[in-house]
């Protein structure tokens, strides 16, 4: 790790008559700041030139500047913000998977085998499920659909696969089924997977229809719920999933229609993002439960799935906490298969395949969103007033008692003074909204309350730093103070969860690494929606609200990343107030840490969201151009700023949907 510069964390306000202020405050390391060595995994390091570098296989040998292939897009016409995929990384990840449970096969002396399924909701970018699609076939992985069109995709992409194993989940009406059983019939390994009653008898009515003897899969639903987030998407509440009785119906009717050979696959749904191992340890152990039962049935299954639910450990605290997990990845293997192992054993069955559909686990390293600060909104101090007499009003008007009462607050401002002051502090300020808004106070006394009330808040935190405990009060004093930096990027588009369940990613300065971070901030997007903002942060096992930034200079960049970002946000983002999607790059390495640029898929123009939402950007030209005919011909514009002016126009039509620099 690189020599960290220490520098203070507070911007150092006056002290009290205006005396500028001598304690600073002890830095934060920069490796503590944003936690990389944690939740990088060996992926993700600081470079002795304090940026961050990725290392698609760990290897130090083999690593890229993330800053330099930022700025080389950038030379190439591709500004940010923009996606960055990984291709090696989510080779190496789906190795890892593959690794840890061979690991955990051979160790426990397990007598099936394993197999993962990749989830396309997960990301549903045809890049990613062919890079998953390519690296899973020698890895003996298939894929798993959730509806109609991810099944007509999945079919043509694994047109020459017809081994890979495809498990189609969701609900199912007529021509879902029909598709799979039409696949079936081609020779391909498609099992749908019941979620109720009536989709076993569409099943089989198509099965017999095209005459194929389909591979058929049953979905649990297991007592055990999940943690965390998605508590409720399991247990006896769960969206999907036949009852234990309805499980036992399902066998009757198969039994009855001479299929029962044909239920091949049990599975189940724990939750996503599980962060106990010990609710996974249930989960899969009720599964093994209702499997060694059925067995013991006669039903010959070979497959089982115990679904998703591997976690990512977004703050590296390896915790029992919602952005962590409790558990390493080989630990989780090593549970599924010792779990399933015993209770088989137990029972006397045999050792079924065992297949994950770990999506999550699968992708959400190998993607990191770059993008750029383009201002701030930041708390300084002023001059303070050193008497009553230089607060007179310009027009001669005495400074009223709301302002007398904040002014007395601050000259009385000490260690041992500290929390009444503040309190002081909070009812003048209070005071003075009010005396403003009844009209007994002017402008220029209400800006000198503002002046004299944020000066004494900085002073006070930088006091309370100093205390030992901090009180409560006065450590809120953090939040309240935070810089509001804006970004280059639309949080709906790109990182919609932060908005929608307030989920928190890793996200850190990529340069200027070598200098400790002085400020605290929120972030704020482009969008004019108060809610386009992040405000919560990884801070090992909690969740704070700023992150350490660096003090913006004229005339740079400074440039920040979310990093694990690859489930879920792609497909889930939206087009509030028109910003589309950003350029995804598609990153290659070699062994001698070269990189290159194997596929720029270009993000959304205006011309192109404005299509999306019905708008016909030839007509809106034709109506711009005509109002500038008109203007011509009444002497409004010269001909020239006419066509100067409609270059603009059908430029901005075609330009990125994002800050765009000359």
């Amino acid at each position: 790790m690189p020599e960290i510069r220490q520098e203070p964390i507070v911007t150092p306000s006056q002290a009290p008559g205006g005396r500028p202020s001598s304690e600073k405050s002890t830095a934060i390391p920069v490796a503590d700041s944003y936690g990389i060595e944690s939740w990088g995994d060996g992926f993700f390091v600081i470079s002795d030139e304090g940026t961050v570098r990725i290392r698609p296989d760990r290897d130090a040998r083999r690593e890229v500047d993330l800053l330099e292939l930022v700025q080389g897009l950038g030379d190439r016409g591709y500004a940010t913000p923009i996606l960055l995929h990984f291709r090696d990384l989510l080779e190496t990840t789906l190795r890892d998977i593959r690794s840890a449970f061979d690991t955990a096969i051979e160790e426990h002396e397990y007598r099936g085998s394993y197999l993962g399924v990749y989830p396309i909701k997960v990301n549903q970018q045809r890049s990613v499920v062919e890079d998953v699609s390519r690296v899973g076939q020698e890895l003996g992985f298939g894929l798993e659909v959730g509806s109609k069109p991810e099944l007509l995709a999945v079919l043509a992409l694994t047109a020459d696969q017809p081994d890979r194993l495809i498990v189609c989940n969701g609900f199912k009406e007529d021509r879902y089924v029909e598709f799979a059983m039409l696949a079936a019939k081609l020779g391909r390994s498609v099992v749908p997977v019941v979620e109720n009653l009536d989709e076993l008898d569409l099943v089989l009515e198509h099965a017999d229809r095209i005459g194929v003897r389909p591979v058929i899969g049953l979905r649990v639903n297991l007592d055990t719920q999940g943690v965390g987030r998605w508590a409720g998407s399991s247990g006896i509440r769960a969206k999907f999933g036949l009852t234990f009785s309805e499980t036992l119906r399902a066998i009757e009717i198969l039994a009855e229609r001479g299929a029962l050979d044909r239920l091949q696959l049990l599975h189940c749904h724990m939750g996503s993002q599980m962060h106990d191992i010990r609710q996974i340890t249930r989960g899969v152990g009720e599964l093994a439960r209702i499997y060694t039962e059925l067995v013991r049935m006669g039903v010959g299954i070979r497959y089982l799935d115990v679904g998703g639910g591997l976690g990512i450990d977004y703050d590296g605290s390896q915790a029992n906490f919602p952005f962590s997990r409790n558990y390493s990845l080989q630990e989780y293997a090593g549970t599924v298969v010792h779990r399933i192992q015993s209770i088989c054993d137990e029972a006397g069955v045999a050792h079924p395949t065992i297949v994950t559909e770990s999506g999550r686990a699968m992708v959400a390293q190998q993607s990191v969103l770059a993008f750029d600060v383009i201002g701030a909104n930041s708390f300084e101090p002023h001059p303070i007033p050193t008497s009553i007499a230089a607060m007179v009003g310009p027009d001669g008007v005495e400074p009223p008692r709301p302002l007398l009462d904040l002014f007395d607050a601050w000259t009385r401002l000490e260690n041992d003074t500290l929390l009444e002051c503040w309190h002081d502090a909070e009812n003048a300020r209070a005071e003075a909204i009010n005396t403003f808004s009844l009209g007994y106070m002017s402008l220029h006394h209400r800006a000198e309350v503002e002046r004299i009330f944020w000066t004494l808040a900085l002073r006070t935190r930088e006091l309370a730093m100093e205390m030992n405990p901090v009180p409560e009060e006065l450590g809120a004093l953090d939040e309240l103070l935070t810089d509001i930096y804006f970004c280059n990027l639309s949080i709906f588009q790109s990182l919609p969860d932060c908005w929608a369940i307030d989920q928190v990613f890793p996200i850190m300065p990529i340069h200027r690494l070598l200098e400790a971070p002085t400020r605290r901030a929120t972030l704020a997007d482009l969008t004019c929606d108060s809610d386009g903002k992040v405000d919560r942060f990884i801070d090992r096992e909690k969740v704070r609200g700023w992150l350490p930034m660096h003090e913006l200079r004229d005339g740079e960049r400074y440039m920040l990343a979310a990093f694990l970002v690859g489930a879920y946000q792609e497909t889930l983002g939206d087009l509030h107030n028109l910003f589309g999607d950003t350029h995804v790059a598609h990153v290659r390495t070699d062994k001698d840490g070269r990189w290159w640029i194997e596929e720029v898929v270009e993000g959304d123009s205006v011309k192109e969201v404005l299509g999306y939402m019905q708008y016909d950007p030839a007509s809106l030209s034709r109506m711009i151009r005509s109002e500038c005919e008109g203007s011509v011909r009444d002497g409004r514009l010269t001909v020239a700023e006419s066509r100067s002016l409609m270059n603009a126009y059908e430029s901005g039509l075609a330009g990125y949907t994002y800050l765009e620099t000359d």
